[in-house]
């Protein structure tokens, strides 16, 4: 009998659940809760208590069921059985289908295993390819890039790199996941390498560029002063054709629009071309890089270094070729010209201001050199030369806009310098004209010779020119021509300095001036004074006729500096001190031609050996007399005839009245105690000799009155009645020239008493006396 069931509070109903689970995996389900609740072992105890009360139920009711229904039992045990085994073939057949669809199974498993690897690599592969080609995009960016660099296309790949950037680089950095991001980071990374590298390579183009300019400035400033000779050449022509175009320079306003019609661009012609393109692009580059501030310093300090490269160490200026200061100069203009050039295509690269420093240095480097080097010329037609290629310059740089006030300054230099050498060079010649000239008048054999001397010289002939005939004889000696000839090269000389292109015409004038003046006073006047001092009369007549048309040629050439003399110059007359110099060294002259004069007379006089208690009358005048008329007219008639009329009647005024001076003293002399009348015949019978010589001279009315003295003086000691010299009145009348004091003393000295004959040297033939003093 079936035993009777325990009850077990906490799991009957679990174990139920467990038992009608319907498949292995729900069993599972159901007993896995209950074995985690079963974790004591009083309740496992109860677990299993229940699971063994559930079976013995189950046994119970088996027991049960077989004992009522034991034949149905058995039948459907008979029918289990059968069913049993058929069962157990279905199963061999299920298993046996079984392996064969598990083994279809892990083939078709394994096949789309083998798919789905598939599927994934080419995935995989599809990612990459994509990677690949979006790496590639970024690669040939990167490649263009560096190609263009290799092409010096550099602005091209510096935007090539910025439009890898914002196209591809910066999108892919943005998102971390990306499959590119560690190589559009490294690009990314790489690029400031790669703008220095264009930065670098721009550098090098640039410097290239600058290295070329720099030895393309000397030709590009030639060709500058090429092109201004040749604009100076043509405006010079037009001022021949039209005299009203004098009025504007090289440069003025009018002249450049007429030069329009000639357009010449200096850095662009068949001679010469400037690229400005490297120089550009750098500056592109550079703004793109946002590096224009740095560049903007370093291409300064290139430019300022370039500007010492190009400075010789020295300029040679006492040679006759000019190659050394042109190329200064010429390297000069090229690198200034390149300078204006470059602000006006880049006015954000080079300013007025760096360009205008640079100009300045540049020019007060030359102005150091050549004023170094301006004491070795020596000669002024070769600093003439010098100063055009200067002047040249000045108006090539003008022509471009530069201040040229600097070398305007300069050129004053310059000119002292010149007026320097030029007054060295004529005061030599002056000197040698003076000194070598003979002081004899200028004889002249052929009318071309006459029309030349007319010419230089500034010289009014008395006779026309047709009535002329040759040889003739000019009053001035050979000297004056010469001088005047030399004076005209020295005027023309200190005004090929003045031109179009030199500021400071008023200066030349007033130097030019100057320098006349003291070559004429010093050279000429002065000269001619010191040869005053010879004892030859004829020469101090010459020096003294030299010096009157010395004076003419002064007061001409006073005339001639006011109308050549500029605009600029201060008006008013032009006075040369050397006027007046010769002037009143015309007077020491003939001071000098007075005391020859009269120191001859005086010798002549002093011959005189007067007995003056003779014994008997003379017959005939002193062989003093004689000579002493003889020679006054000699040198009226030979060594005066030269000078002006005024001239020689003063000179034979004062020589008559020293003669009768000094014939007067004869007899007033304290060795003279006693006249006789005889003395007195013999003193009376000179004057009367002289009377009559000066009686048969020109003007003879004003030269007698000379003698008046003499004459009432020897009348006075002729008279009987001596008394009336001493009555006012009668004196007045007779002997109103006879010194008062001198009178008494002669008349004291007179006797009647003429003693017996003694040897006498009153009349004493004096041999060869005339030959004495070369005369005839």
């Amino acid at each position: 009998m079936p035993r009777k069931a325990q009850t077990w509070d906490d799991y009957d109903s679990a174990v139920d659940q467990i038992i009608l689970a319907s498949s292995d995996a729900d069993f599972l389900d159901q007993l896995i809760p209950v074995l985690k609740d079963a974790t004591t072992s009083s309740r496992t105890a109860s677990l299993i208590q229940s699971l063994s009360q559930y079976a013995e139920d189950r046994e119970g009711d088996i027991e049960r069921i077989g004992l009522t229904k034991h034949e149905e039992f058995l039948s459907s045990v008979n029918q289990l059985q059968q069913v049993r085994e058929g069962t157990v073939a279905l199963t061999a057949e299920i298993l046996d289908l079984n392996q064969s669809i598990q083994a279809s199974t892990e083939k078709l498993a394994e096949q789309k295993q083998a798919l789905v690897n598939t599927r994934g690599v080419r995935q995989n592969i599809t990612d990459v390819s994509d990677a690949l080609k979006e790496s590639l995009k970024i690669l040939h960016a990167v490649n263009n890039a560096h190609d263009l660099i290799r092409k010096k296309k550099y602005y091209g790949a510096l935007k090539s790199l910025e439009d890898l950037q914002n196209e591809y680089l910066v999108p892919i950095i943005q998102n971390k996941y990306a499959t590119q991001y560690r190589l559009a980071d490294l690009i990314q990374k790489s690029i400031p390498a790669s703008q220095k590298t264009i930065s670098e390579a721009v550098m090098t183009d640039l410097n290239t560029w600058l290295y070329r300019i720099r030895e393309t400035s000397q030709f590009l400033g030639e060709v500058a002063f090429f092109h201004t000779g040749e604009r100076r050449d043509r405006q010079k022509k037009r001022v021949e054709m039209n005299d009203y175009l004098s009025r504007f320079k090289l440069n003025s306003a009018i002249e450049l629009v007429i030069e329009e019609s000639d357009e010449f661009d200096v850095l662009n012609n068949e001679e010469v071309q400037v690229d400005f393109t490297p120089l550009h692009e750098a500056l592109h580059i550079h703004e793109a890089l946002g590096q224009l501030d740095k560049f903007r310093a370093d291409y300064a300090a290139t430019r300022r270094q370039q500007k010492e490269l190009l400075m010789p160490t020295s300029v040679n200026m006492s040679e006759e070729d000019e190659s050394s200061l042109s190329a200064l100069l010429e390297g000069i203009a090229g690198f200034a010209i390149v300078e204006k050039a470059t602000m006006q295509r880049a006015p954000q690269l080079r300013s007025a201001v760096d360009v205008d420093e640079l100009w300045d240095s540049s020019c007060q480097t030359a102005i150091r050199l050549i004023s170094k080097s301006l004491n070795e010329v020596t000669n002024a037609q070769l600093l003439l030369k010098k100063k055009e290629v200067i002047a040249l310059f000045i108006q090539t740089m003008e022509g471009w806009g530069y201040s040229v006030a600097m070398l305007n300054n300069f050129q004053l230099t310059l000119f002292y310098k010149y007026a320097e050498l030029l007054k060295r060079r004529f005061s030599e010649d002056f000197q040698e004209i003076v000194s070598t000239d003979d002081y004899m008048p200028m004889d002249i054999n052929t009318m071309e010779e006459y029309v030349k001397v007319l010419n230089v010289s500034w010289f009014t002939p008395t006779i026309p020119l047709e009535e002329v005939t040759f040889p003739c004889v000019l009053p001035f000696s050979q000297m004056y021509p010469l001088c005047c000839i030399d004076i005209r090269n020295f005027l023309n000389h200190f005004y090929y300095f003045s031109d179009d292109h030199f500021q400071n015409p008023n200066i030349i004038d007033e130097v030019l001036r100057k320098s006349l003046d003291e070559l004429l006073t010093e050279k000429v006047c002065q000269s001619l004074v010191e040869r005053l001092n010879s004892q030859y009369l004829g020469q101090i007549v010459q020096i003294l006729i030299n010096l009157e048309h010395f004076e003419t040629a002064c007061q001409e050439l006073e005339q001639l500096l006011i109308r050549a003399r500029s605009s600029t110059s201060a008006g008013g007359p032009v006075i040369l001190k050397a006027t007046e110099q010769f002037r009143s060294n015309k007077k020491t002259a003939e001071k000098r031609i007075f005391e020859l004069v009269n120191s001859k007379i005086d010798d002549l006089v002093d011959t005189a050996e007067y007995d003056w208690t003779a014994t008997a009358k003379p017959s005939q005048p002193s062989n003093y007399m004689t000579t002493l008329t003889r020679y006054l007219e000699n040198i009226m008639t030979s060594t005066l005839l030269g000078l002006p009329r005024e001239i020689k009647e003063l000179i034979y005024f004062d020589a008559l009245s020293h003669a009768a001076g000094k014939i007067l003293a004869l007899p007033l002399s304290p060795d003279v105690k006693k006249i006789n009348p005889n003395g007195v015949a013999t003193l009376a019978l000179d004057v009367q000799y002289l009377t009559e010589f000066v009686s048969k001279l020109e003007n003879a009315f004003m030269l007698e009155q000379n003698l008046d003295e003499l004459q009432q003086t020897v009348a006075l000691m002729q008279s009987d009645n001596h008394d009336e010299f001493y009555d006012i009145s009668i004196r007045n009348r007779k002997y109103g020239r006879v010194d008062a004091m001198n009178g008494p003393i002669l008349l004291e000295k007179l006797t009647q008493t003429v003693e017996n004959p003694t040897p006498s040297r009153t009349n004493a033939p004096l041999a060869n006396f005339g030959s004495r003093f070369g005369l005839r």
